[in-house]
C-alpha cells in the first residue's frame, strides 16, 4: 500500500466506551500500524444534549489501558486541530454553504409539528413519510419557495436546518472494503438534516468534513454506519473531493439469542462490556470492567481481534505485535461476531499462564497484605508456580492458595465423610510419629520416607494421601502434597494433622 494510511475512531462522548466501539478503535489501530500509518482520534461531541462530562477521559484511558494509544488527538500532536467538533463548529457552516450555493442543499423551514402532521397523515394511508425528491417541492423550503421569500424567513430569524438534495433516479454503485459492491438506488433515500436550527451540524457533514481535512484514507466503522454509506459518498461528490475508502465491521452479537450486545446481557449473564469500570456521575450506578475483573489487558485485546476477524490459520494466541502482522481487512468477516464470555475467559487464562511467576506474584502480593500475610517474596513466587495452572484470575490465587499461608479452619464434610473413616485417626498419629523423625525435610526425602512406611504396613496409598490432604489442606484439592508440606514446613505439617485428628475424630 503506497498511500499514506490515516485512519481515525471517532466515538461521541455520551458514556462509557462500550466493547464494540473497543474492537472498532483496535482493527483501526492494527490498519494503522500494518501500514506504517496514523491512527487519529476524534471526539464527535456535536449532540451536546447527550454529552457526559467525563467521557472523553473514559475514552483516552480506556485506549491507553488497551495499549492502543492514539498518534493523533486532542492535546497530541494536533497537526489537524482541534479534534473535538464542537470545537470546530464555526467551520462546518462554511461547507454547508458551499452545498447550498452549488444546488446540492437547501433550506428547510419546516417546523416539528408540520414534519409531525405529515407523517400522522402518511400512517393514515399506510404509508411512510420520507422527506425526499417525490414530496419536497411540496414543502416548506427553498426549493419551494421564491428567494424572497427564503430571504424573508431567513431575515426574521425563522428556524431553518439545511437538507441534503439526493439525487434522483440514480443508481449508486458503492464500494465496501470487507462486503464488496453494494447498489442503492437514490429514489430510496431521505434529504438528510446537515445543519441543524441549533447551529451545530449533524454527524453527516461534520463527519465528512472532517474525515476530509485530516486526510483520512480509510474510514473503518461499524455496521451500524452502513446505511449512511450512500450520502456519504454523494456528499464527497457534492464537495468533488476524493472519498476514503470504506469498511463497515460486523456487529458483535449477544452470547444468547439474536441481536446486537449490550450492556444488558452483560449485567444479566454476569460478565462487562466495558473495558474499564464507569461511574455514571448523575445516578452513581457503577458498571463493571475488564480492568477491575482482573483481565490482562493483552487478553482482552486479543479476545477482541477475534470478533470478526480471523488469521486463516488454527493459531488463537497473539501478541499486539503479531495481529498487526497478520491483520488485514479482507479476512473481516461480513456476518455477526458472536460474543461468548467463556471464550473471554479462556484467553484470559491462557495469558495468565504466559506470565512469568515474578510478574504474578507482584500482583498477587496486594491481595495477600489485604489479608494481612506478611511472607517472603520468593516464597510467594514458588506458592504461584504450583497453582496458578488452574486459575483463570490472579484473583482466584488465595481460594487455591490460602492454606499455604494459614492452616485450615474447616474440612470438606463431602470429603470427610468419604475419606476419614474409624481407623483414620490412628494411622494418622502414627504418621505424626513418622514425619517427626524426619531430619532432611526435602520433597525427595519426605516422599521417600512416608511412601515407604505406607508400603511397610501394606496398606492403600489412598487411606494415608487423602487424609493427609484433607489435613493440610482443608479440601480434596490442590497442588502434590509433598510440595505443601516442604513449602509450610514439618512443624505446621504436623500441627495441621494434629488439628485433623483432635476436630474429626
Amino acid at each position: 500500500m503506497t498511500e499514506n494510511v490515516r485512519v481515525r475512531f471517532a466515538p461521541s462522548p455520551t458514556g462509557p466506551l462500550h466493547i464494540g466501539g473497543v474492537r472498532t478503535a483496535l482493527f483501526n489501530y492494527l490498519f494503522a500500524k500494518k501500514h506504517n500509518g496514523t491512527f487519529v482520534l476524534r471526539i464527535e461531541d456535536t449532540d451536546q444534549t447527550r454529552y457526559v462530562a467525563n467521557a472523553e477521559q473514559y475514552i483516552i484511558d480506556s485506549l491507553e489501558w488497551c495499549n492502543i494509544p492514539f498518534d493523533e488527538g486532542p492535546g497530541k500532536n494536533e497537526k489537524f486541530g482541534p479534534y473535538r467538533q464542537s470545537e470546530r463548529k464555526d467551520l462546518y457552516k462554511k461547507y454547508a454553504d458551499q452545498l447550498i450555493e452549488t444546488g446540492w442543499a437547501y433550506y428547510a423551514f419546516d417546523t416539528a409539528e408540520e414534519l409531525d402532521a405529515h407523517r400522522k397523515d402518511h400512517e393514515e394511508k399506510g404509508k411512510t413519510f420520507i422527506y425526499n425528491w417525490h414530496n419536497r417541492l411540496k414543502l416548506n423550503n427553498s426549493l419551494a419557495l421564491s428567494a424572497d421569500e427564503v430571504a424573508a424567513k431567513i431575515s426574521a430569524g425563522e428556524k431553518f436546518v439545511i437538507r441534503f438534495k439526493t439525487p434522483q433516479d440514480e443508481t449508486l454503485i458503492l464500494q465496501d472494503e470487507i462486503r464488496g459492491t453494494i447498489k442503492v438506488e437514490t429514489n430510496t433515500l431521505d434529504d438528510k438534516v446537515l445543519f441543524k436550527s441549533d447551529g451545530m451540524p449533524t454527524y453527516h457533514l461534520a463527519n465528512i468534513v472532517d474525515d476530509h481535512l485530516m486526510e483520512i484514507s480509510h474510514v473503518i466503522r461499524g455496521e451500524e454506519w452502513l446505511p449512511s454509506l450512500p450520502l456519504h459518498e454523494l456528499l464527497y461528490r457534492a464537495f468533488d473531493w476524493k472519498a476514503p475508502k470504506f469498511a463497515h465491521l460486523p456487529l458483535i452479537l449477544k452470547p444468547v439469542g439474536k441481536g446486537k450486545l449490550s450492556k444488558r446481557d452483560g449485567d444479566k449473564l454476569g460478565f462487562p462490556v466495558f473495558p474499564l469500570e464507569y461511574t455514571n456521575e448523575q445516578t452513581g450506578d457503577v458498571s463493571r470492567g475488564y480492568k477491575e475483573d482482573g483481565y490482562f489487558a493483552d487478553a482482552f485485546i486479543n479476545m477482541l481481534a477475534f470478533l470478526g476477524w480471523n488469521p486463516g490459520t488454527e493459531q488463537e494466541i497473539f501478541s499486539l505485535e503479531e495481529l498487526t502482522e497478520a491483520f488485514d481487512l479482507a479476512r473481516v468477516s461480513k456476518s455477526g461476531a458472536k460474543f461468548s464470555p467463556d471464550k473471554t475467559k479462556w484467553f484470559n487464562q491462557q495469558y495468565l499462564q504466559q506470565k512469568s511467576n515474578e510478574k504474578l506474584t507482584a500482583l498477587f502480593l496486594p491481595i495477600l497484605e489485604e489479608k494481612g500475610i506478611s511472607t517472603d517474596k520468593y516464597q510467594v513466587e514458588k506458592v504461584v508456580s504450583l497453582i496458578k495452572e488452574r486459575a483463570t484470575f490472579v484473583a482466584d490465587f488465595w481460594e487455591l492458595s490460602s492454606f499455604f499461608f494459614e492452616n485450615p479452619s474447616e474440612y470438606d464434610a463431602k470429603a470427610v465423610k468419604k475419606q476419614w473413616k474409624d481407623t483414620t485417626s490412628e494411622l494418622m498419629q502414627e504418621l505424626v510419629e513418622v514425619i517427626s523423625k524426619i531430619e532432611d525435610f526435602s520433597i525427595e526425602n519426605t516422599q521417600k520416607e512416608i511412601k515407604g512406611w505406607i508400603t511397610s504396613k501394606e496398606i492403600g496409598f489412598g487411606k494415608v494421601m487423602q487424609p493427609l490432604r484433607l489435613s493440610l489442606v482443608g479440601k480434596l484439592a490442590g497442588p502434590d502434597l509433598f510440595d505443601i508440606m516442604t513449602m509450610i514446613g514439618k512443624e505446621a505439617t504436623i500441627t495441621r494433622i494434629q488439628n485433623a485428628i483432635n476436630k474429626l475424630l
